[in-house]
């Protein structure tokens, strides 16, 4: 055999190894069926969700999150607070209550449905008022599959999530609900 092909036989193989196994190389903020509490630090939000599925592992999730400080006009959260504790085993919408932003999720696993439940932390703004709201394609696209959400554009915030649940292949497709902020103070709740 070719020298030279054989050694790009031999570093094929060894990107796909690598790439096949680069989850172990995230800072996870939980192990295999362990609950977490996330939190970004104060004035800053959720921009960023990644998560890894397992089989093996309890048909469980390894879960990664990432935080942004908001834009100055935004101004300092006057108030943060857990939201509504969504249930495992259900499919659930939730978004943070008094014009919030996420800011944190805390997650506990049941092992009697191979699920968690979920809930979210939240900071309210002055007086600012979601618009321009939409949902991101499913995360993953396809069950127990590895899953990452990034926001895709400046300027957009994630209020909640709404997901599905497969009872037979035990894993949850999310679709993370963004907006924009106004830039003025409104005296209404838009959900």
């Amino acid at each position: 055999m070719n020298p030279a092909l054989l050694v790009l036989a031999l570093s094929s193989l060894a990107t796909v190894a690598t790439q096949s196994h680069d989850h172990h190389d995230m800072a996870w903020v939980n192990g295999y069926r362990q609950s977490f509490n996330f939190q970004c630090p104060h004035g800053e939000v959720l921009v960023a969700v990644r998560s890894y599925f397992s089989e093996t592992d309890g048909s469980d999730r390894l879960w990664t999150f990432e935080c942004q400080p908001t834009p100055e006009g935004l101004g300092e959260p006057s108030d943060c607070w857990w939201d509504d504790i969504n249930r495992a085993g259900m499919e659930w919408t939730s978004t943070c209550t008094r014009n919030g932003l996420v800011a944190g999720v805390q997650s506990k696993y049941f092992e009697s449905v191979l699920d968690r439940e979920w809930q979210f932390y939240c900071c309210y703004y002055k007086r600012r008022c979601p618009y321009s709201c939409m949902k991101t394609n499913d995360s993953p696209e396809h069950f127990r599959e590895e899953a990452e959400m990034v926001i895709p554009s400046y300027g957009y915030f994630i209020r909640g999530a709404q997901t599905t649940f497969s009872g037979v292949l035990r894993d949850r497709q999310w679709k993370y609900i963004l907006c924009r902020m106004t830039d003025f103070d409104c005296e209404f709740e838009n959900l």
